[in-house]
């Protein structure tokens, strides 16, 4: 795959659209205190659903996941007259993914990315975000954990993708290798859920218990 300047504009705009965290802006809109000053400090769905304001929560999650679909979908859709592949699509993901772990415009201080990986697989395939979202409901319905469903989606994302490619979707070895960056850096942030779940000591979904959850 070769640069040029669209696929460099296209990557750093979205690195850009990821950098707005959604979390931070809703509550402002909803007139809430800045997530960032409560619960796990982590600007993302699962700690604005701790106000208790489950609108805001809800459309936090969207927007983190739109903000992830949004540059893959539309260099997927239109980017063939500009030179650019669904190698720089994966790679326009990517940089949205690690605009909202570390966004520019927030001090670095950025979310877990669940919501905003699992808007770059729908954009990359449907069928992608569906096989893996499935993979996460699975395991967070059988086993209560956000944090252990993240993990585990996160695993098997590439899997899938390798396992699908050239027949489910097209395949890429640069979109590959975005989504296996991405996976590893899920893990990273998970690192402390990774701690409490191998303590027992990880809060499971519907518990009223103040600790740490995992935040998209």
């Amino acid at each position: 795959m070769t640069f040029h300047w669209p696929s460099l504009v296209a990557i750093l705009a979205s690195y850009l659209l990821g950098s707005l965290s959604f979390a931070v802006i809703v509550s402002k809109a909803f007139g809430m205190a800045d997530p960032r000053s409560y619960g796990s400090k982590n600007p993302g769905a699962t700690n604005v659903l701790r106000s208790g304001n489950k609108a805001a929560a809800l459309a936090t999650l969207v927007l983190d996941a739109v903000k992830g679909w949004l540059p893959v979908f539309l260099i997927q859709q239109f980017g063939a007259a500009w030179g650019l592949d669904t190698g720089v699509a994966a790679l326009a993901g990517l940089a949205a993914f690690l605009g909202h772990l570390y966004p520019v415009f927030f001090g670095f201080q950025g979310g877990k990315g669940v919501a905003t990986a699992a808007g770059v697989l729908l954009g990359l395939s449907w069928l992608l975000g569906l096989a893996t979202g499935g993979t996460w409901l699975i395991i967070a319905l059988f086993f209560r954990y956000s944090s252990l469903a993240s993990l585990v989606a996160a695993f098997f994302a590439p899997a899938y993708y390798l396992i699908g490619g050239g027949i489910a979707w097209p395949f890429s070895r640069t979109a590959l290798m975005a989504m296996i960056v991405m996976s590893l850096l899920l893990a990273w942030r998970h690192r402390e859920n990774i701690r409490r779940l191998i303590a027992g000591t990880e809060s499971k979904l519907g518990s009223k218990k103040t600790t740490e959850r995992t935040t998209p």
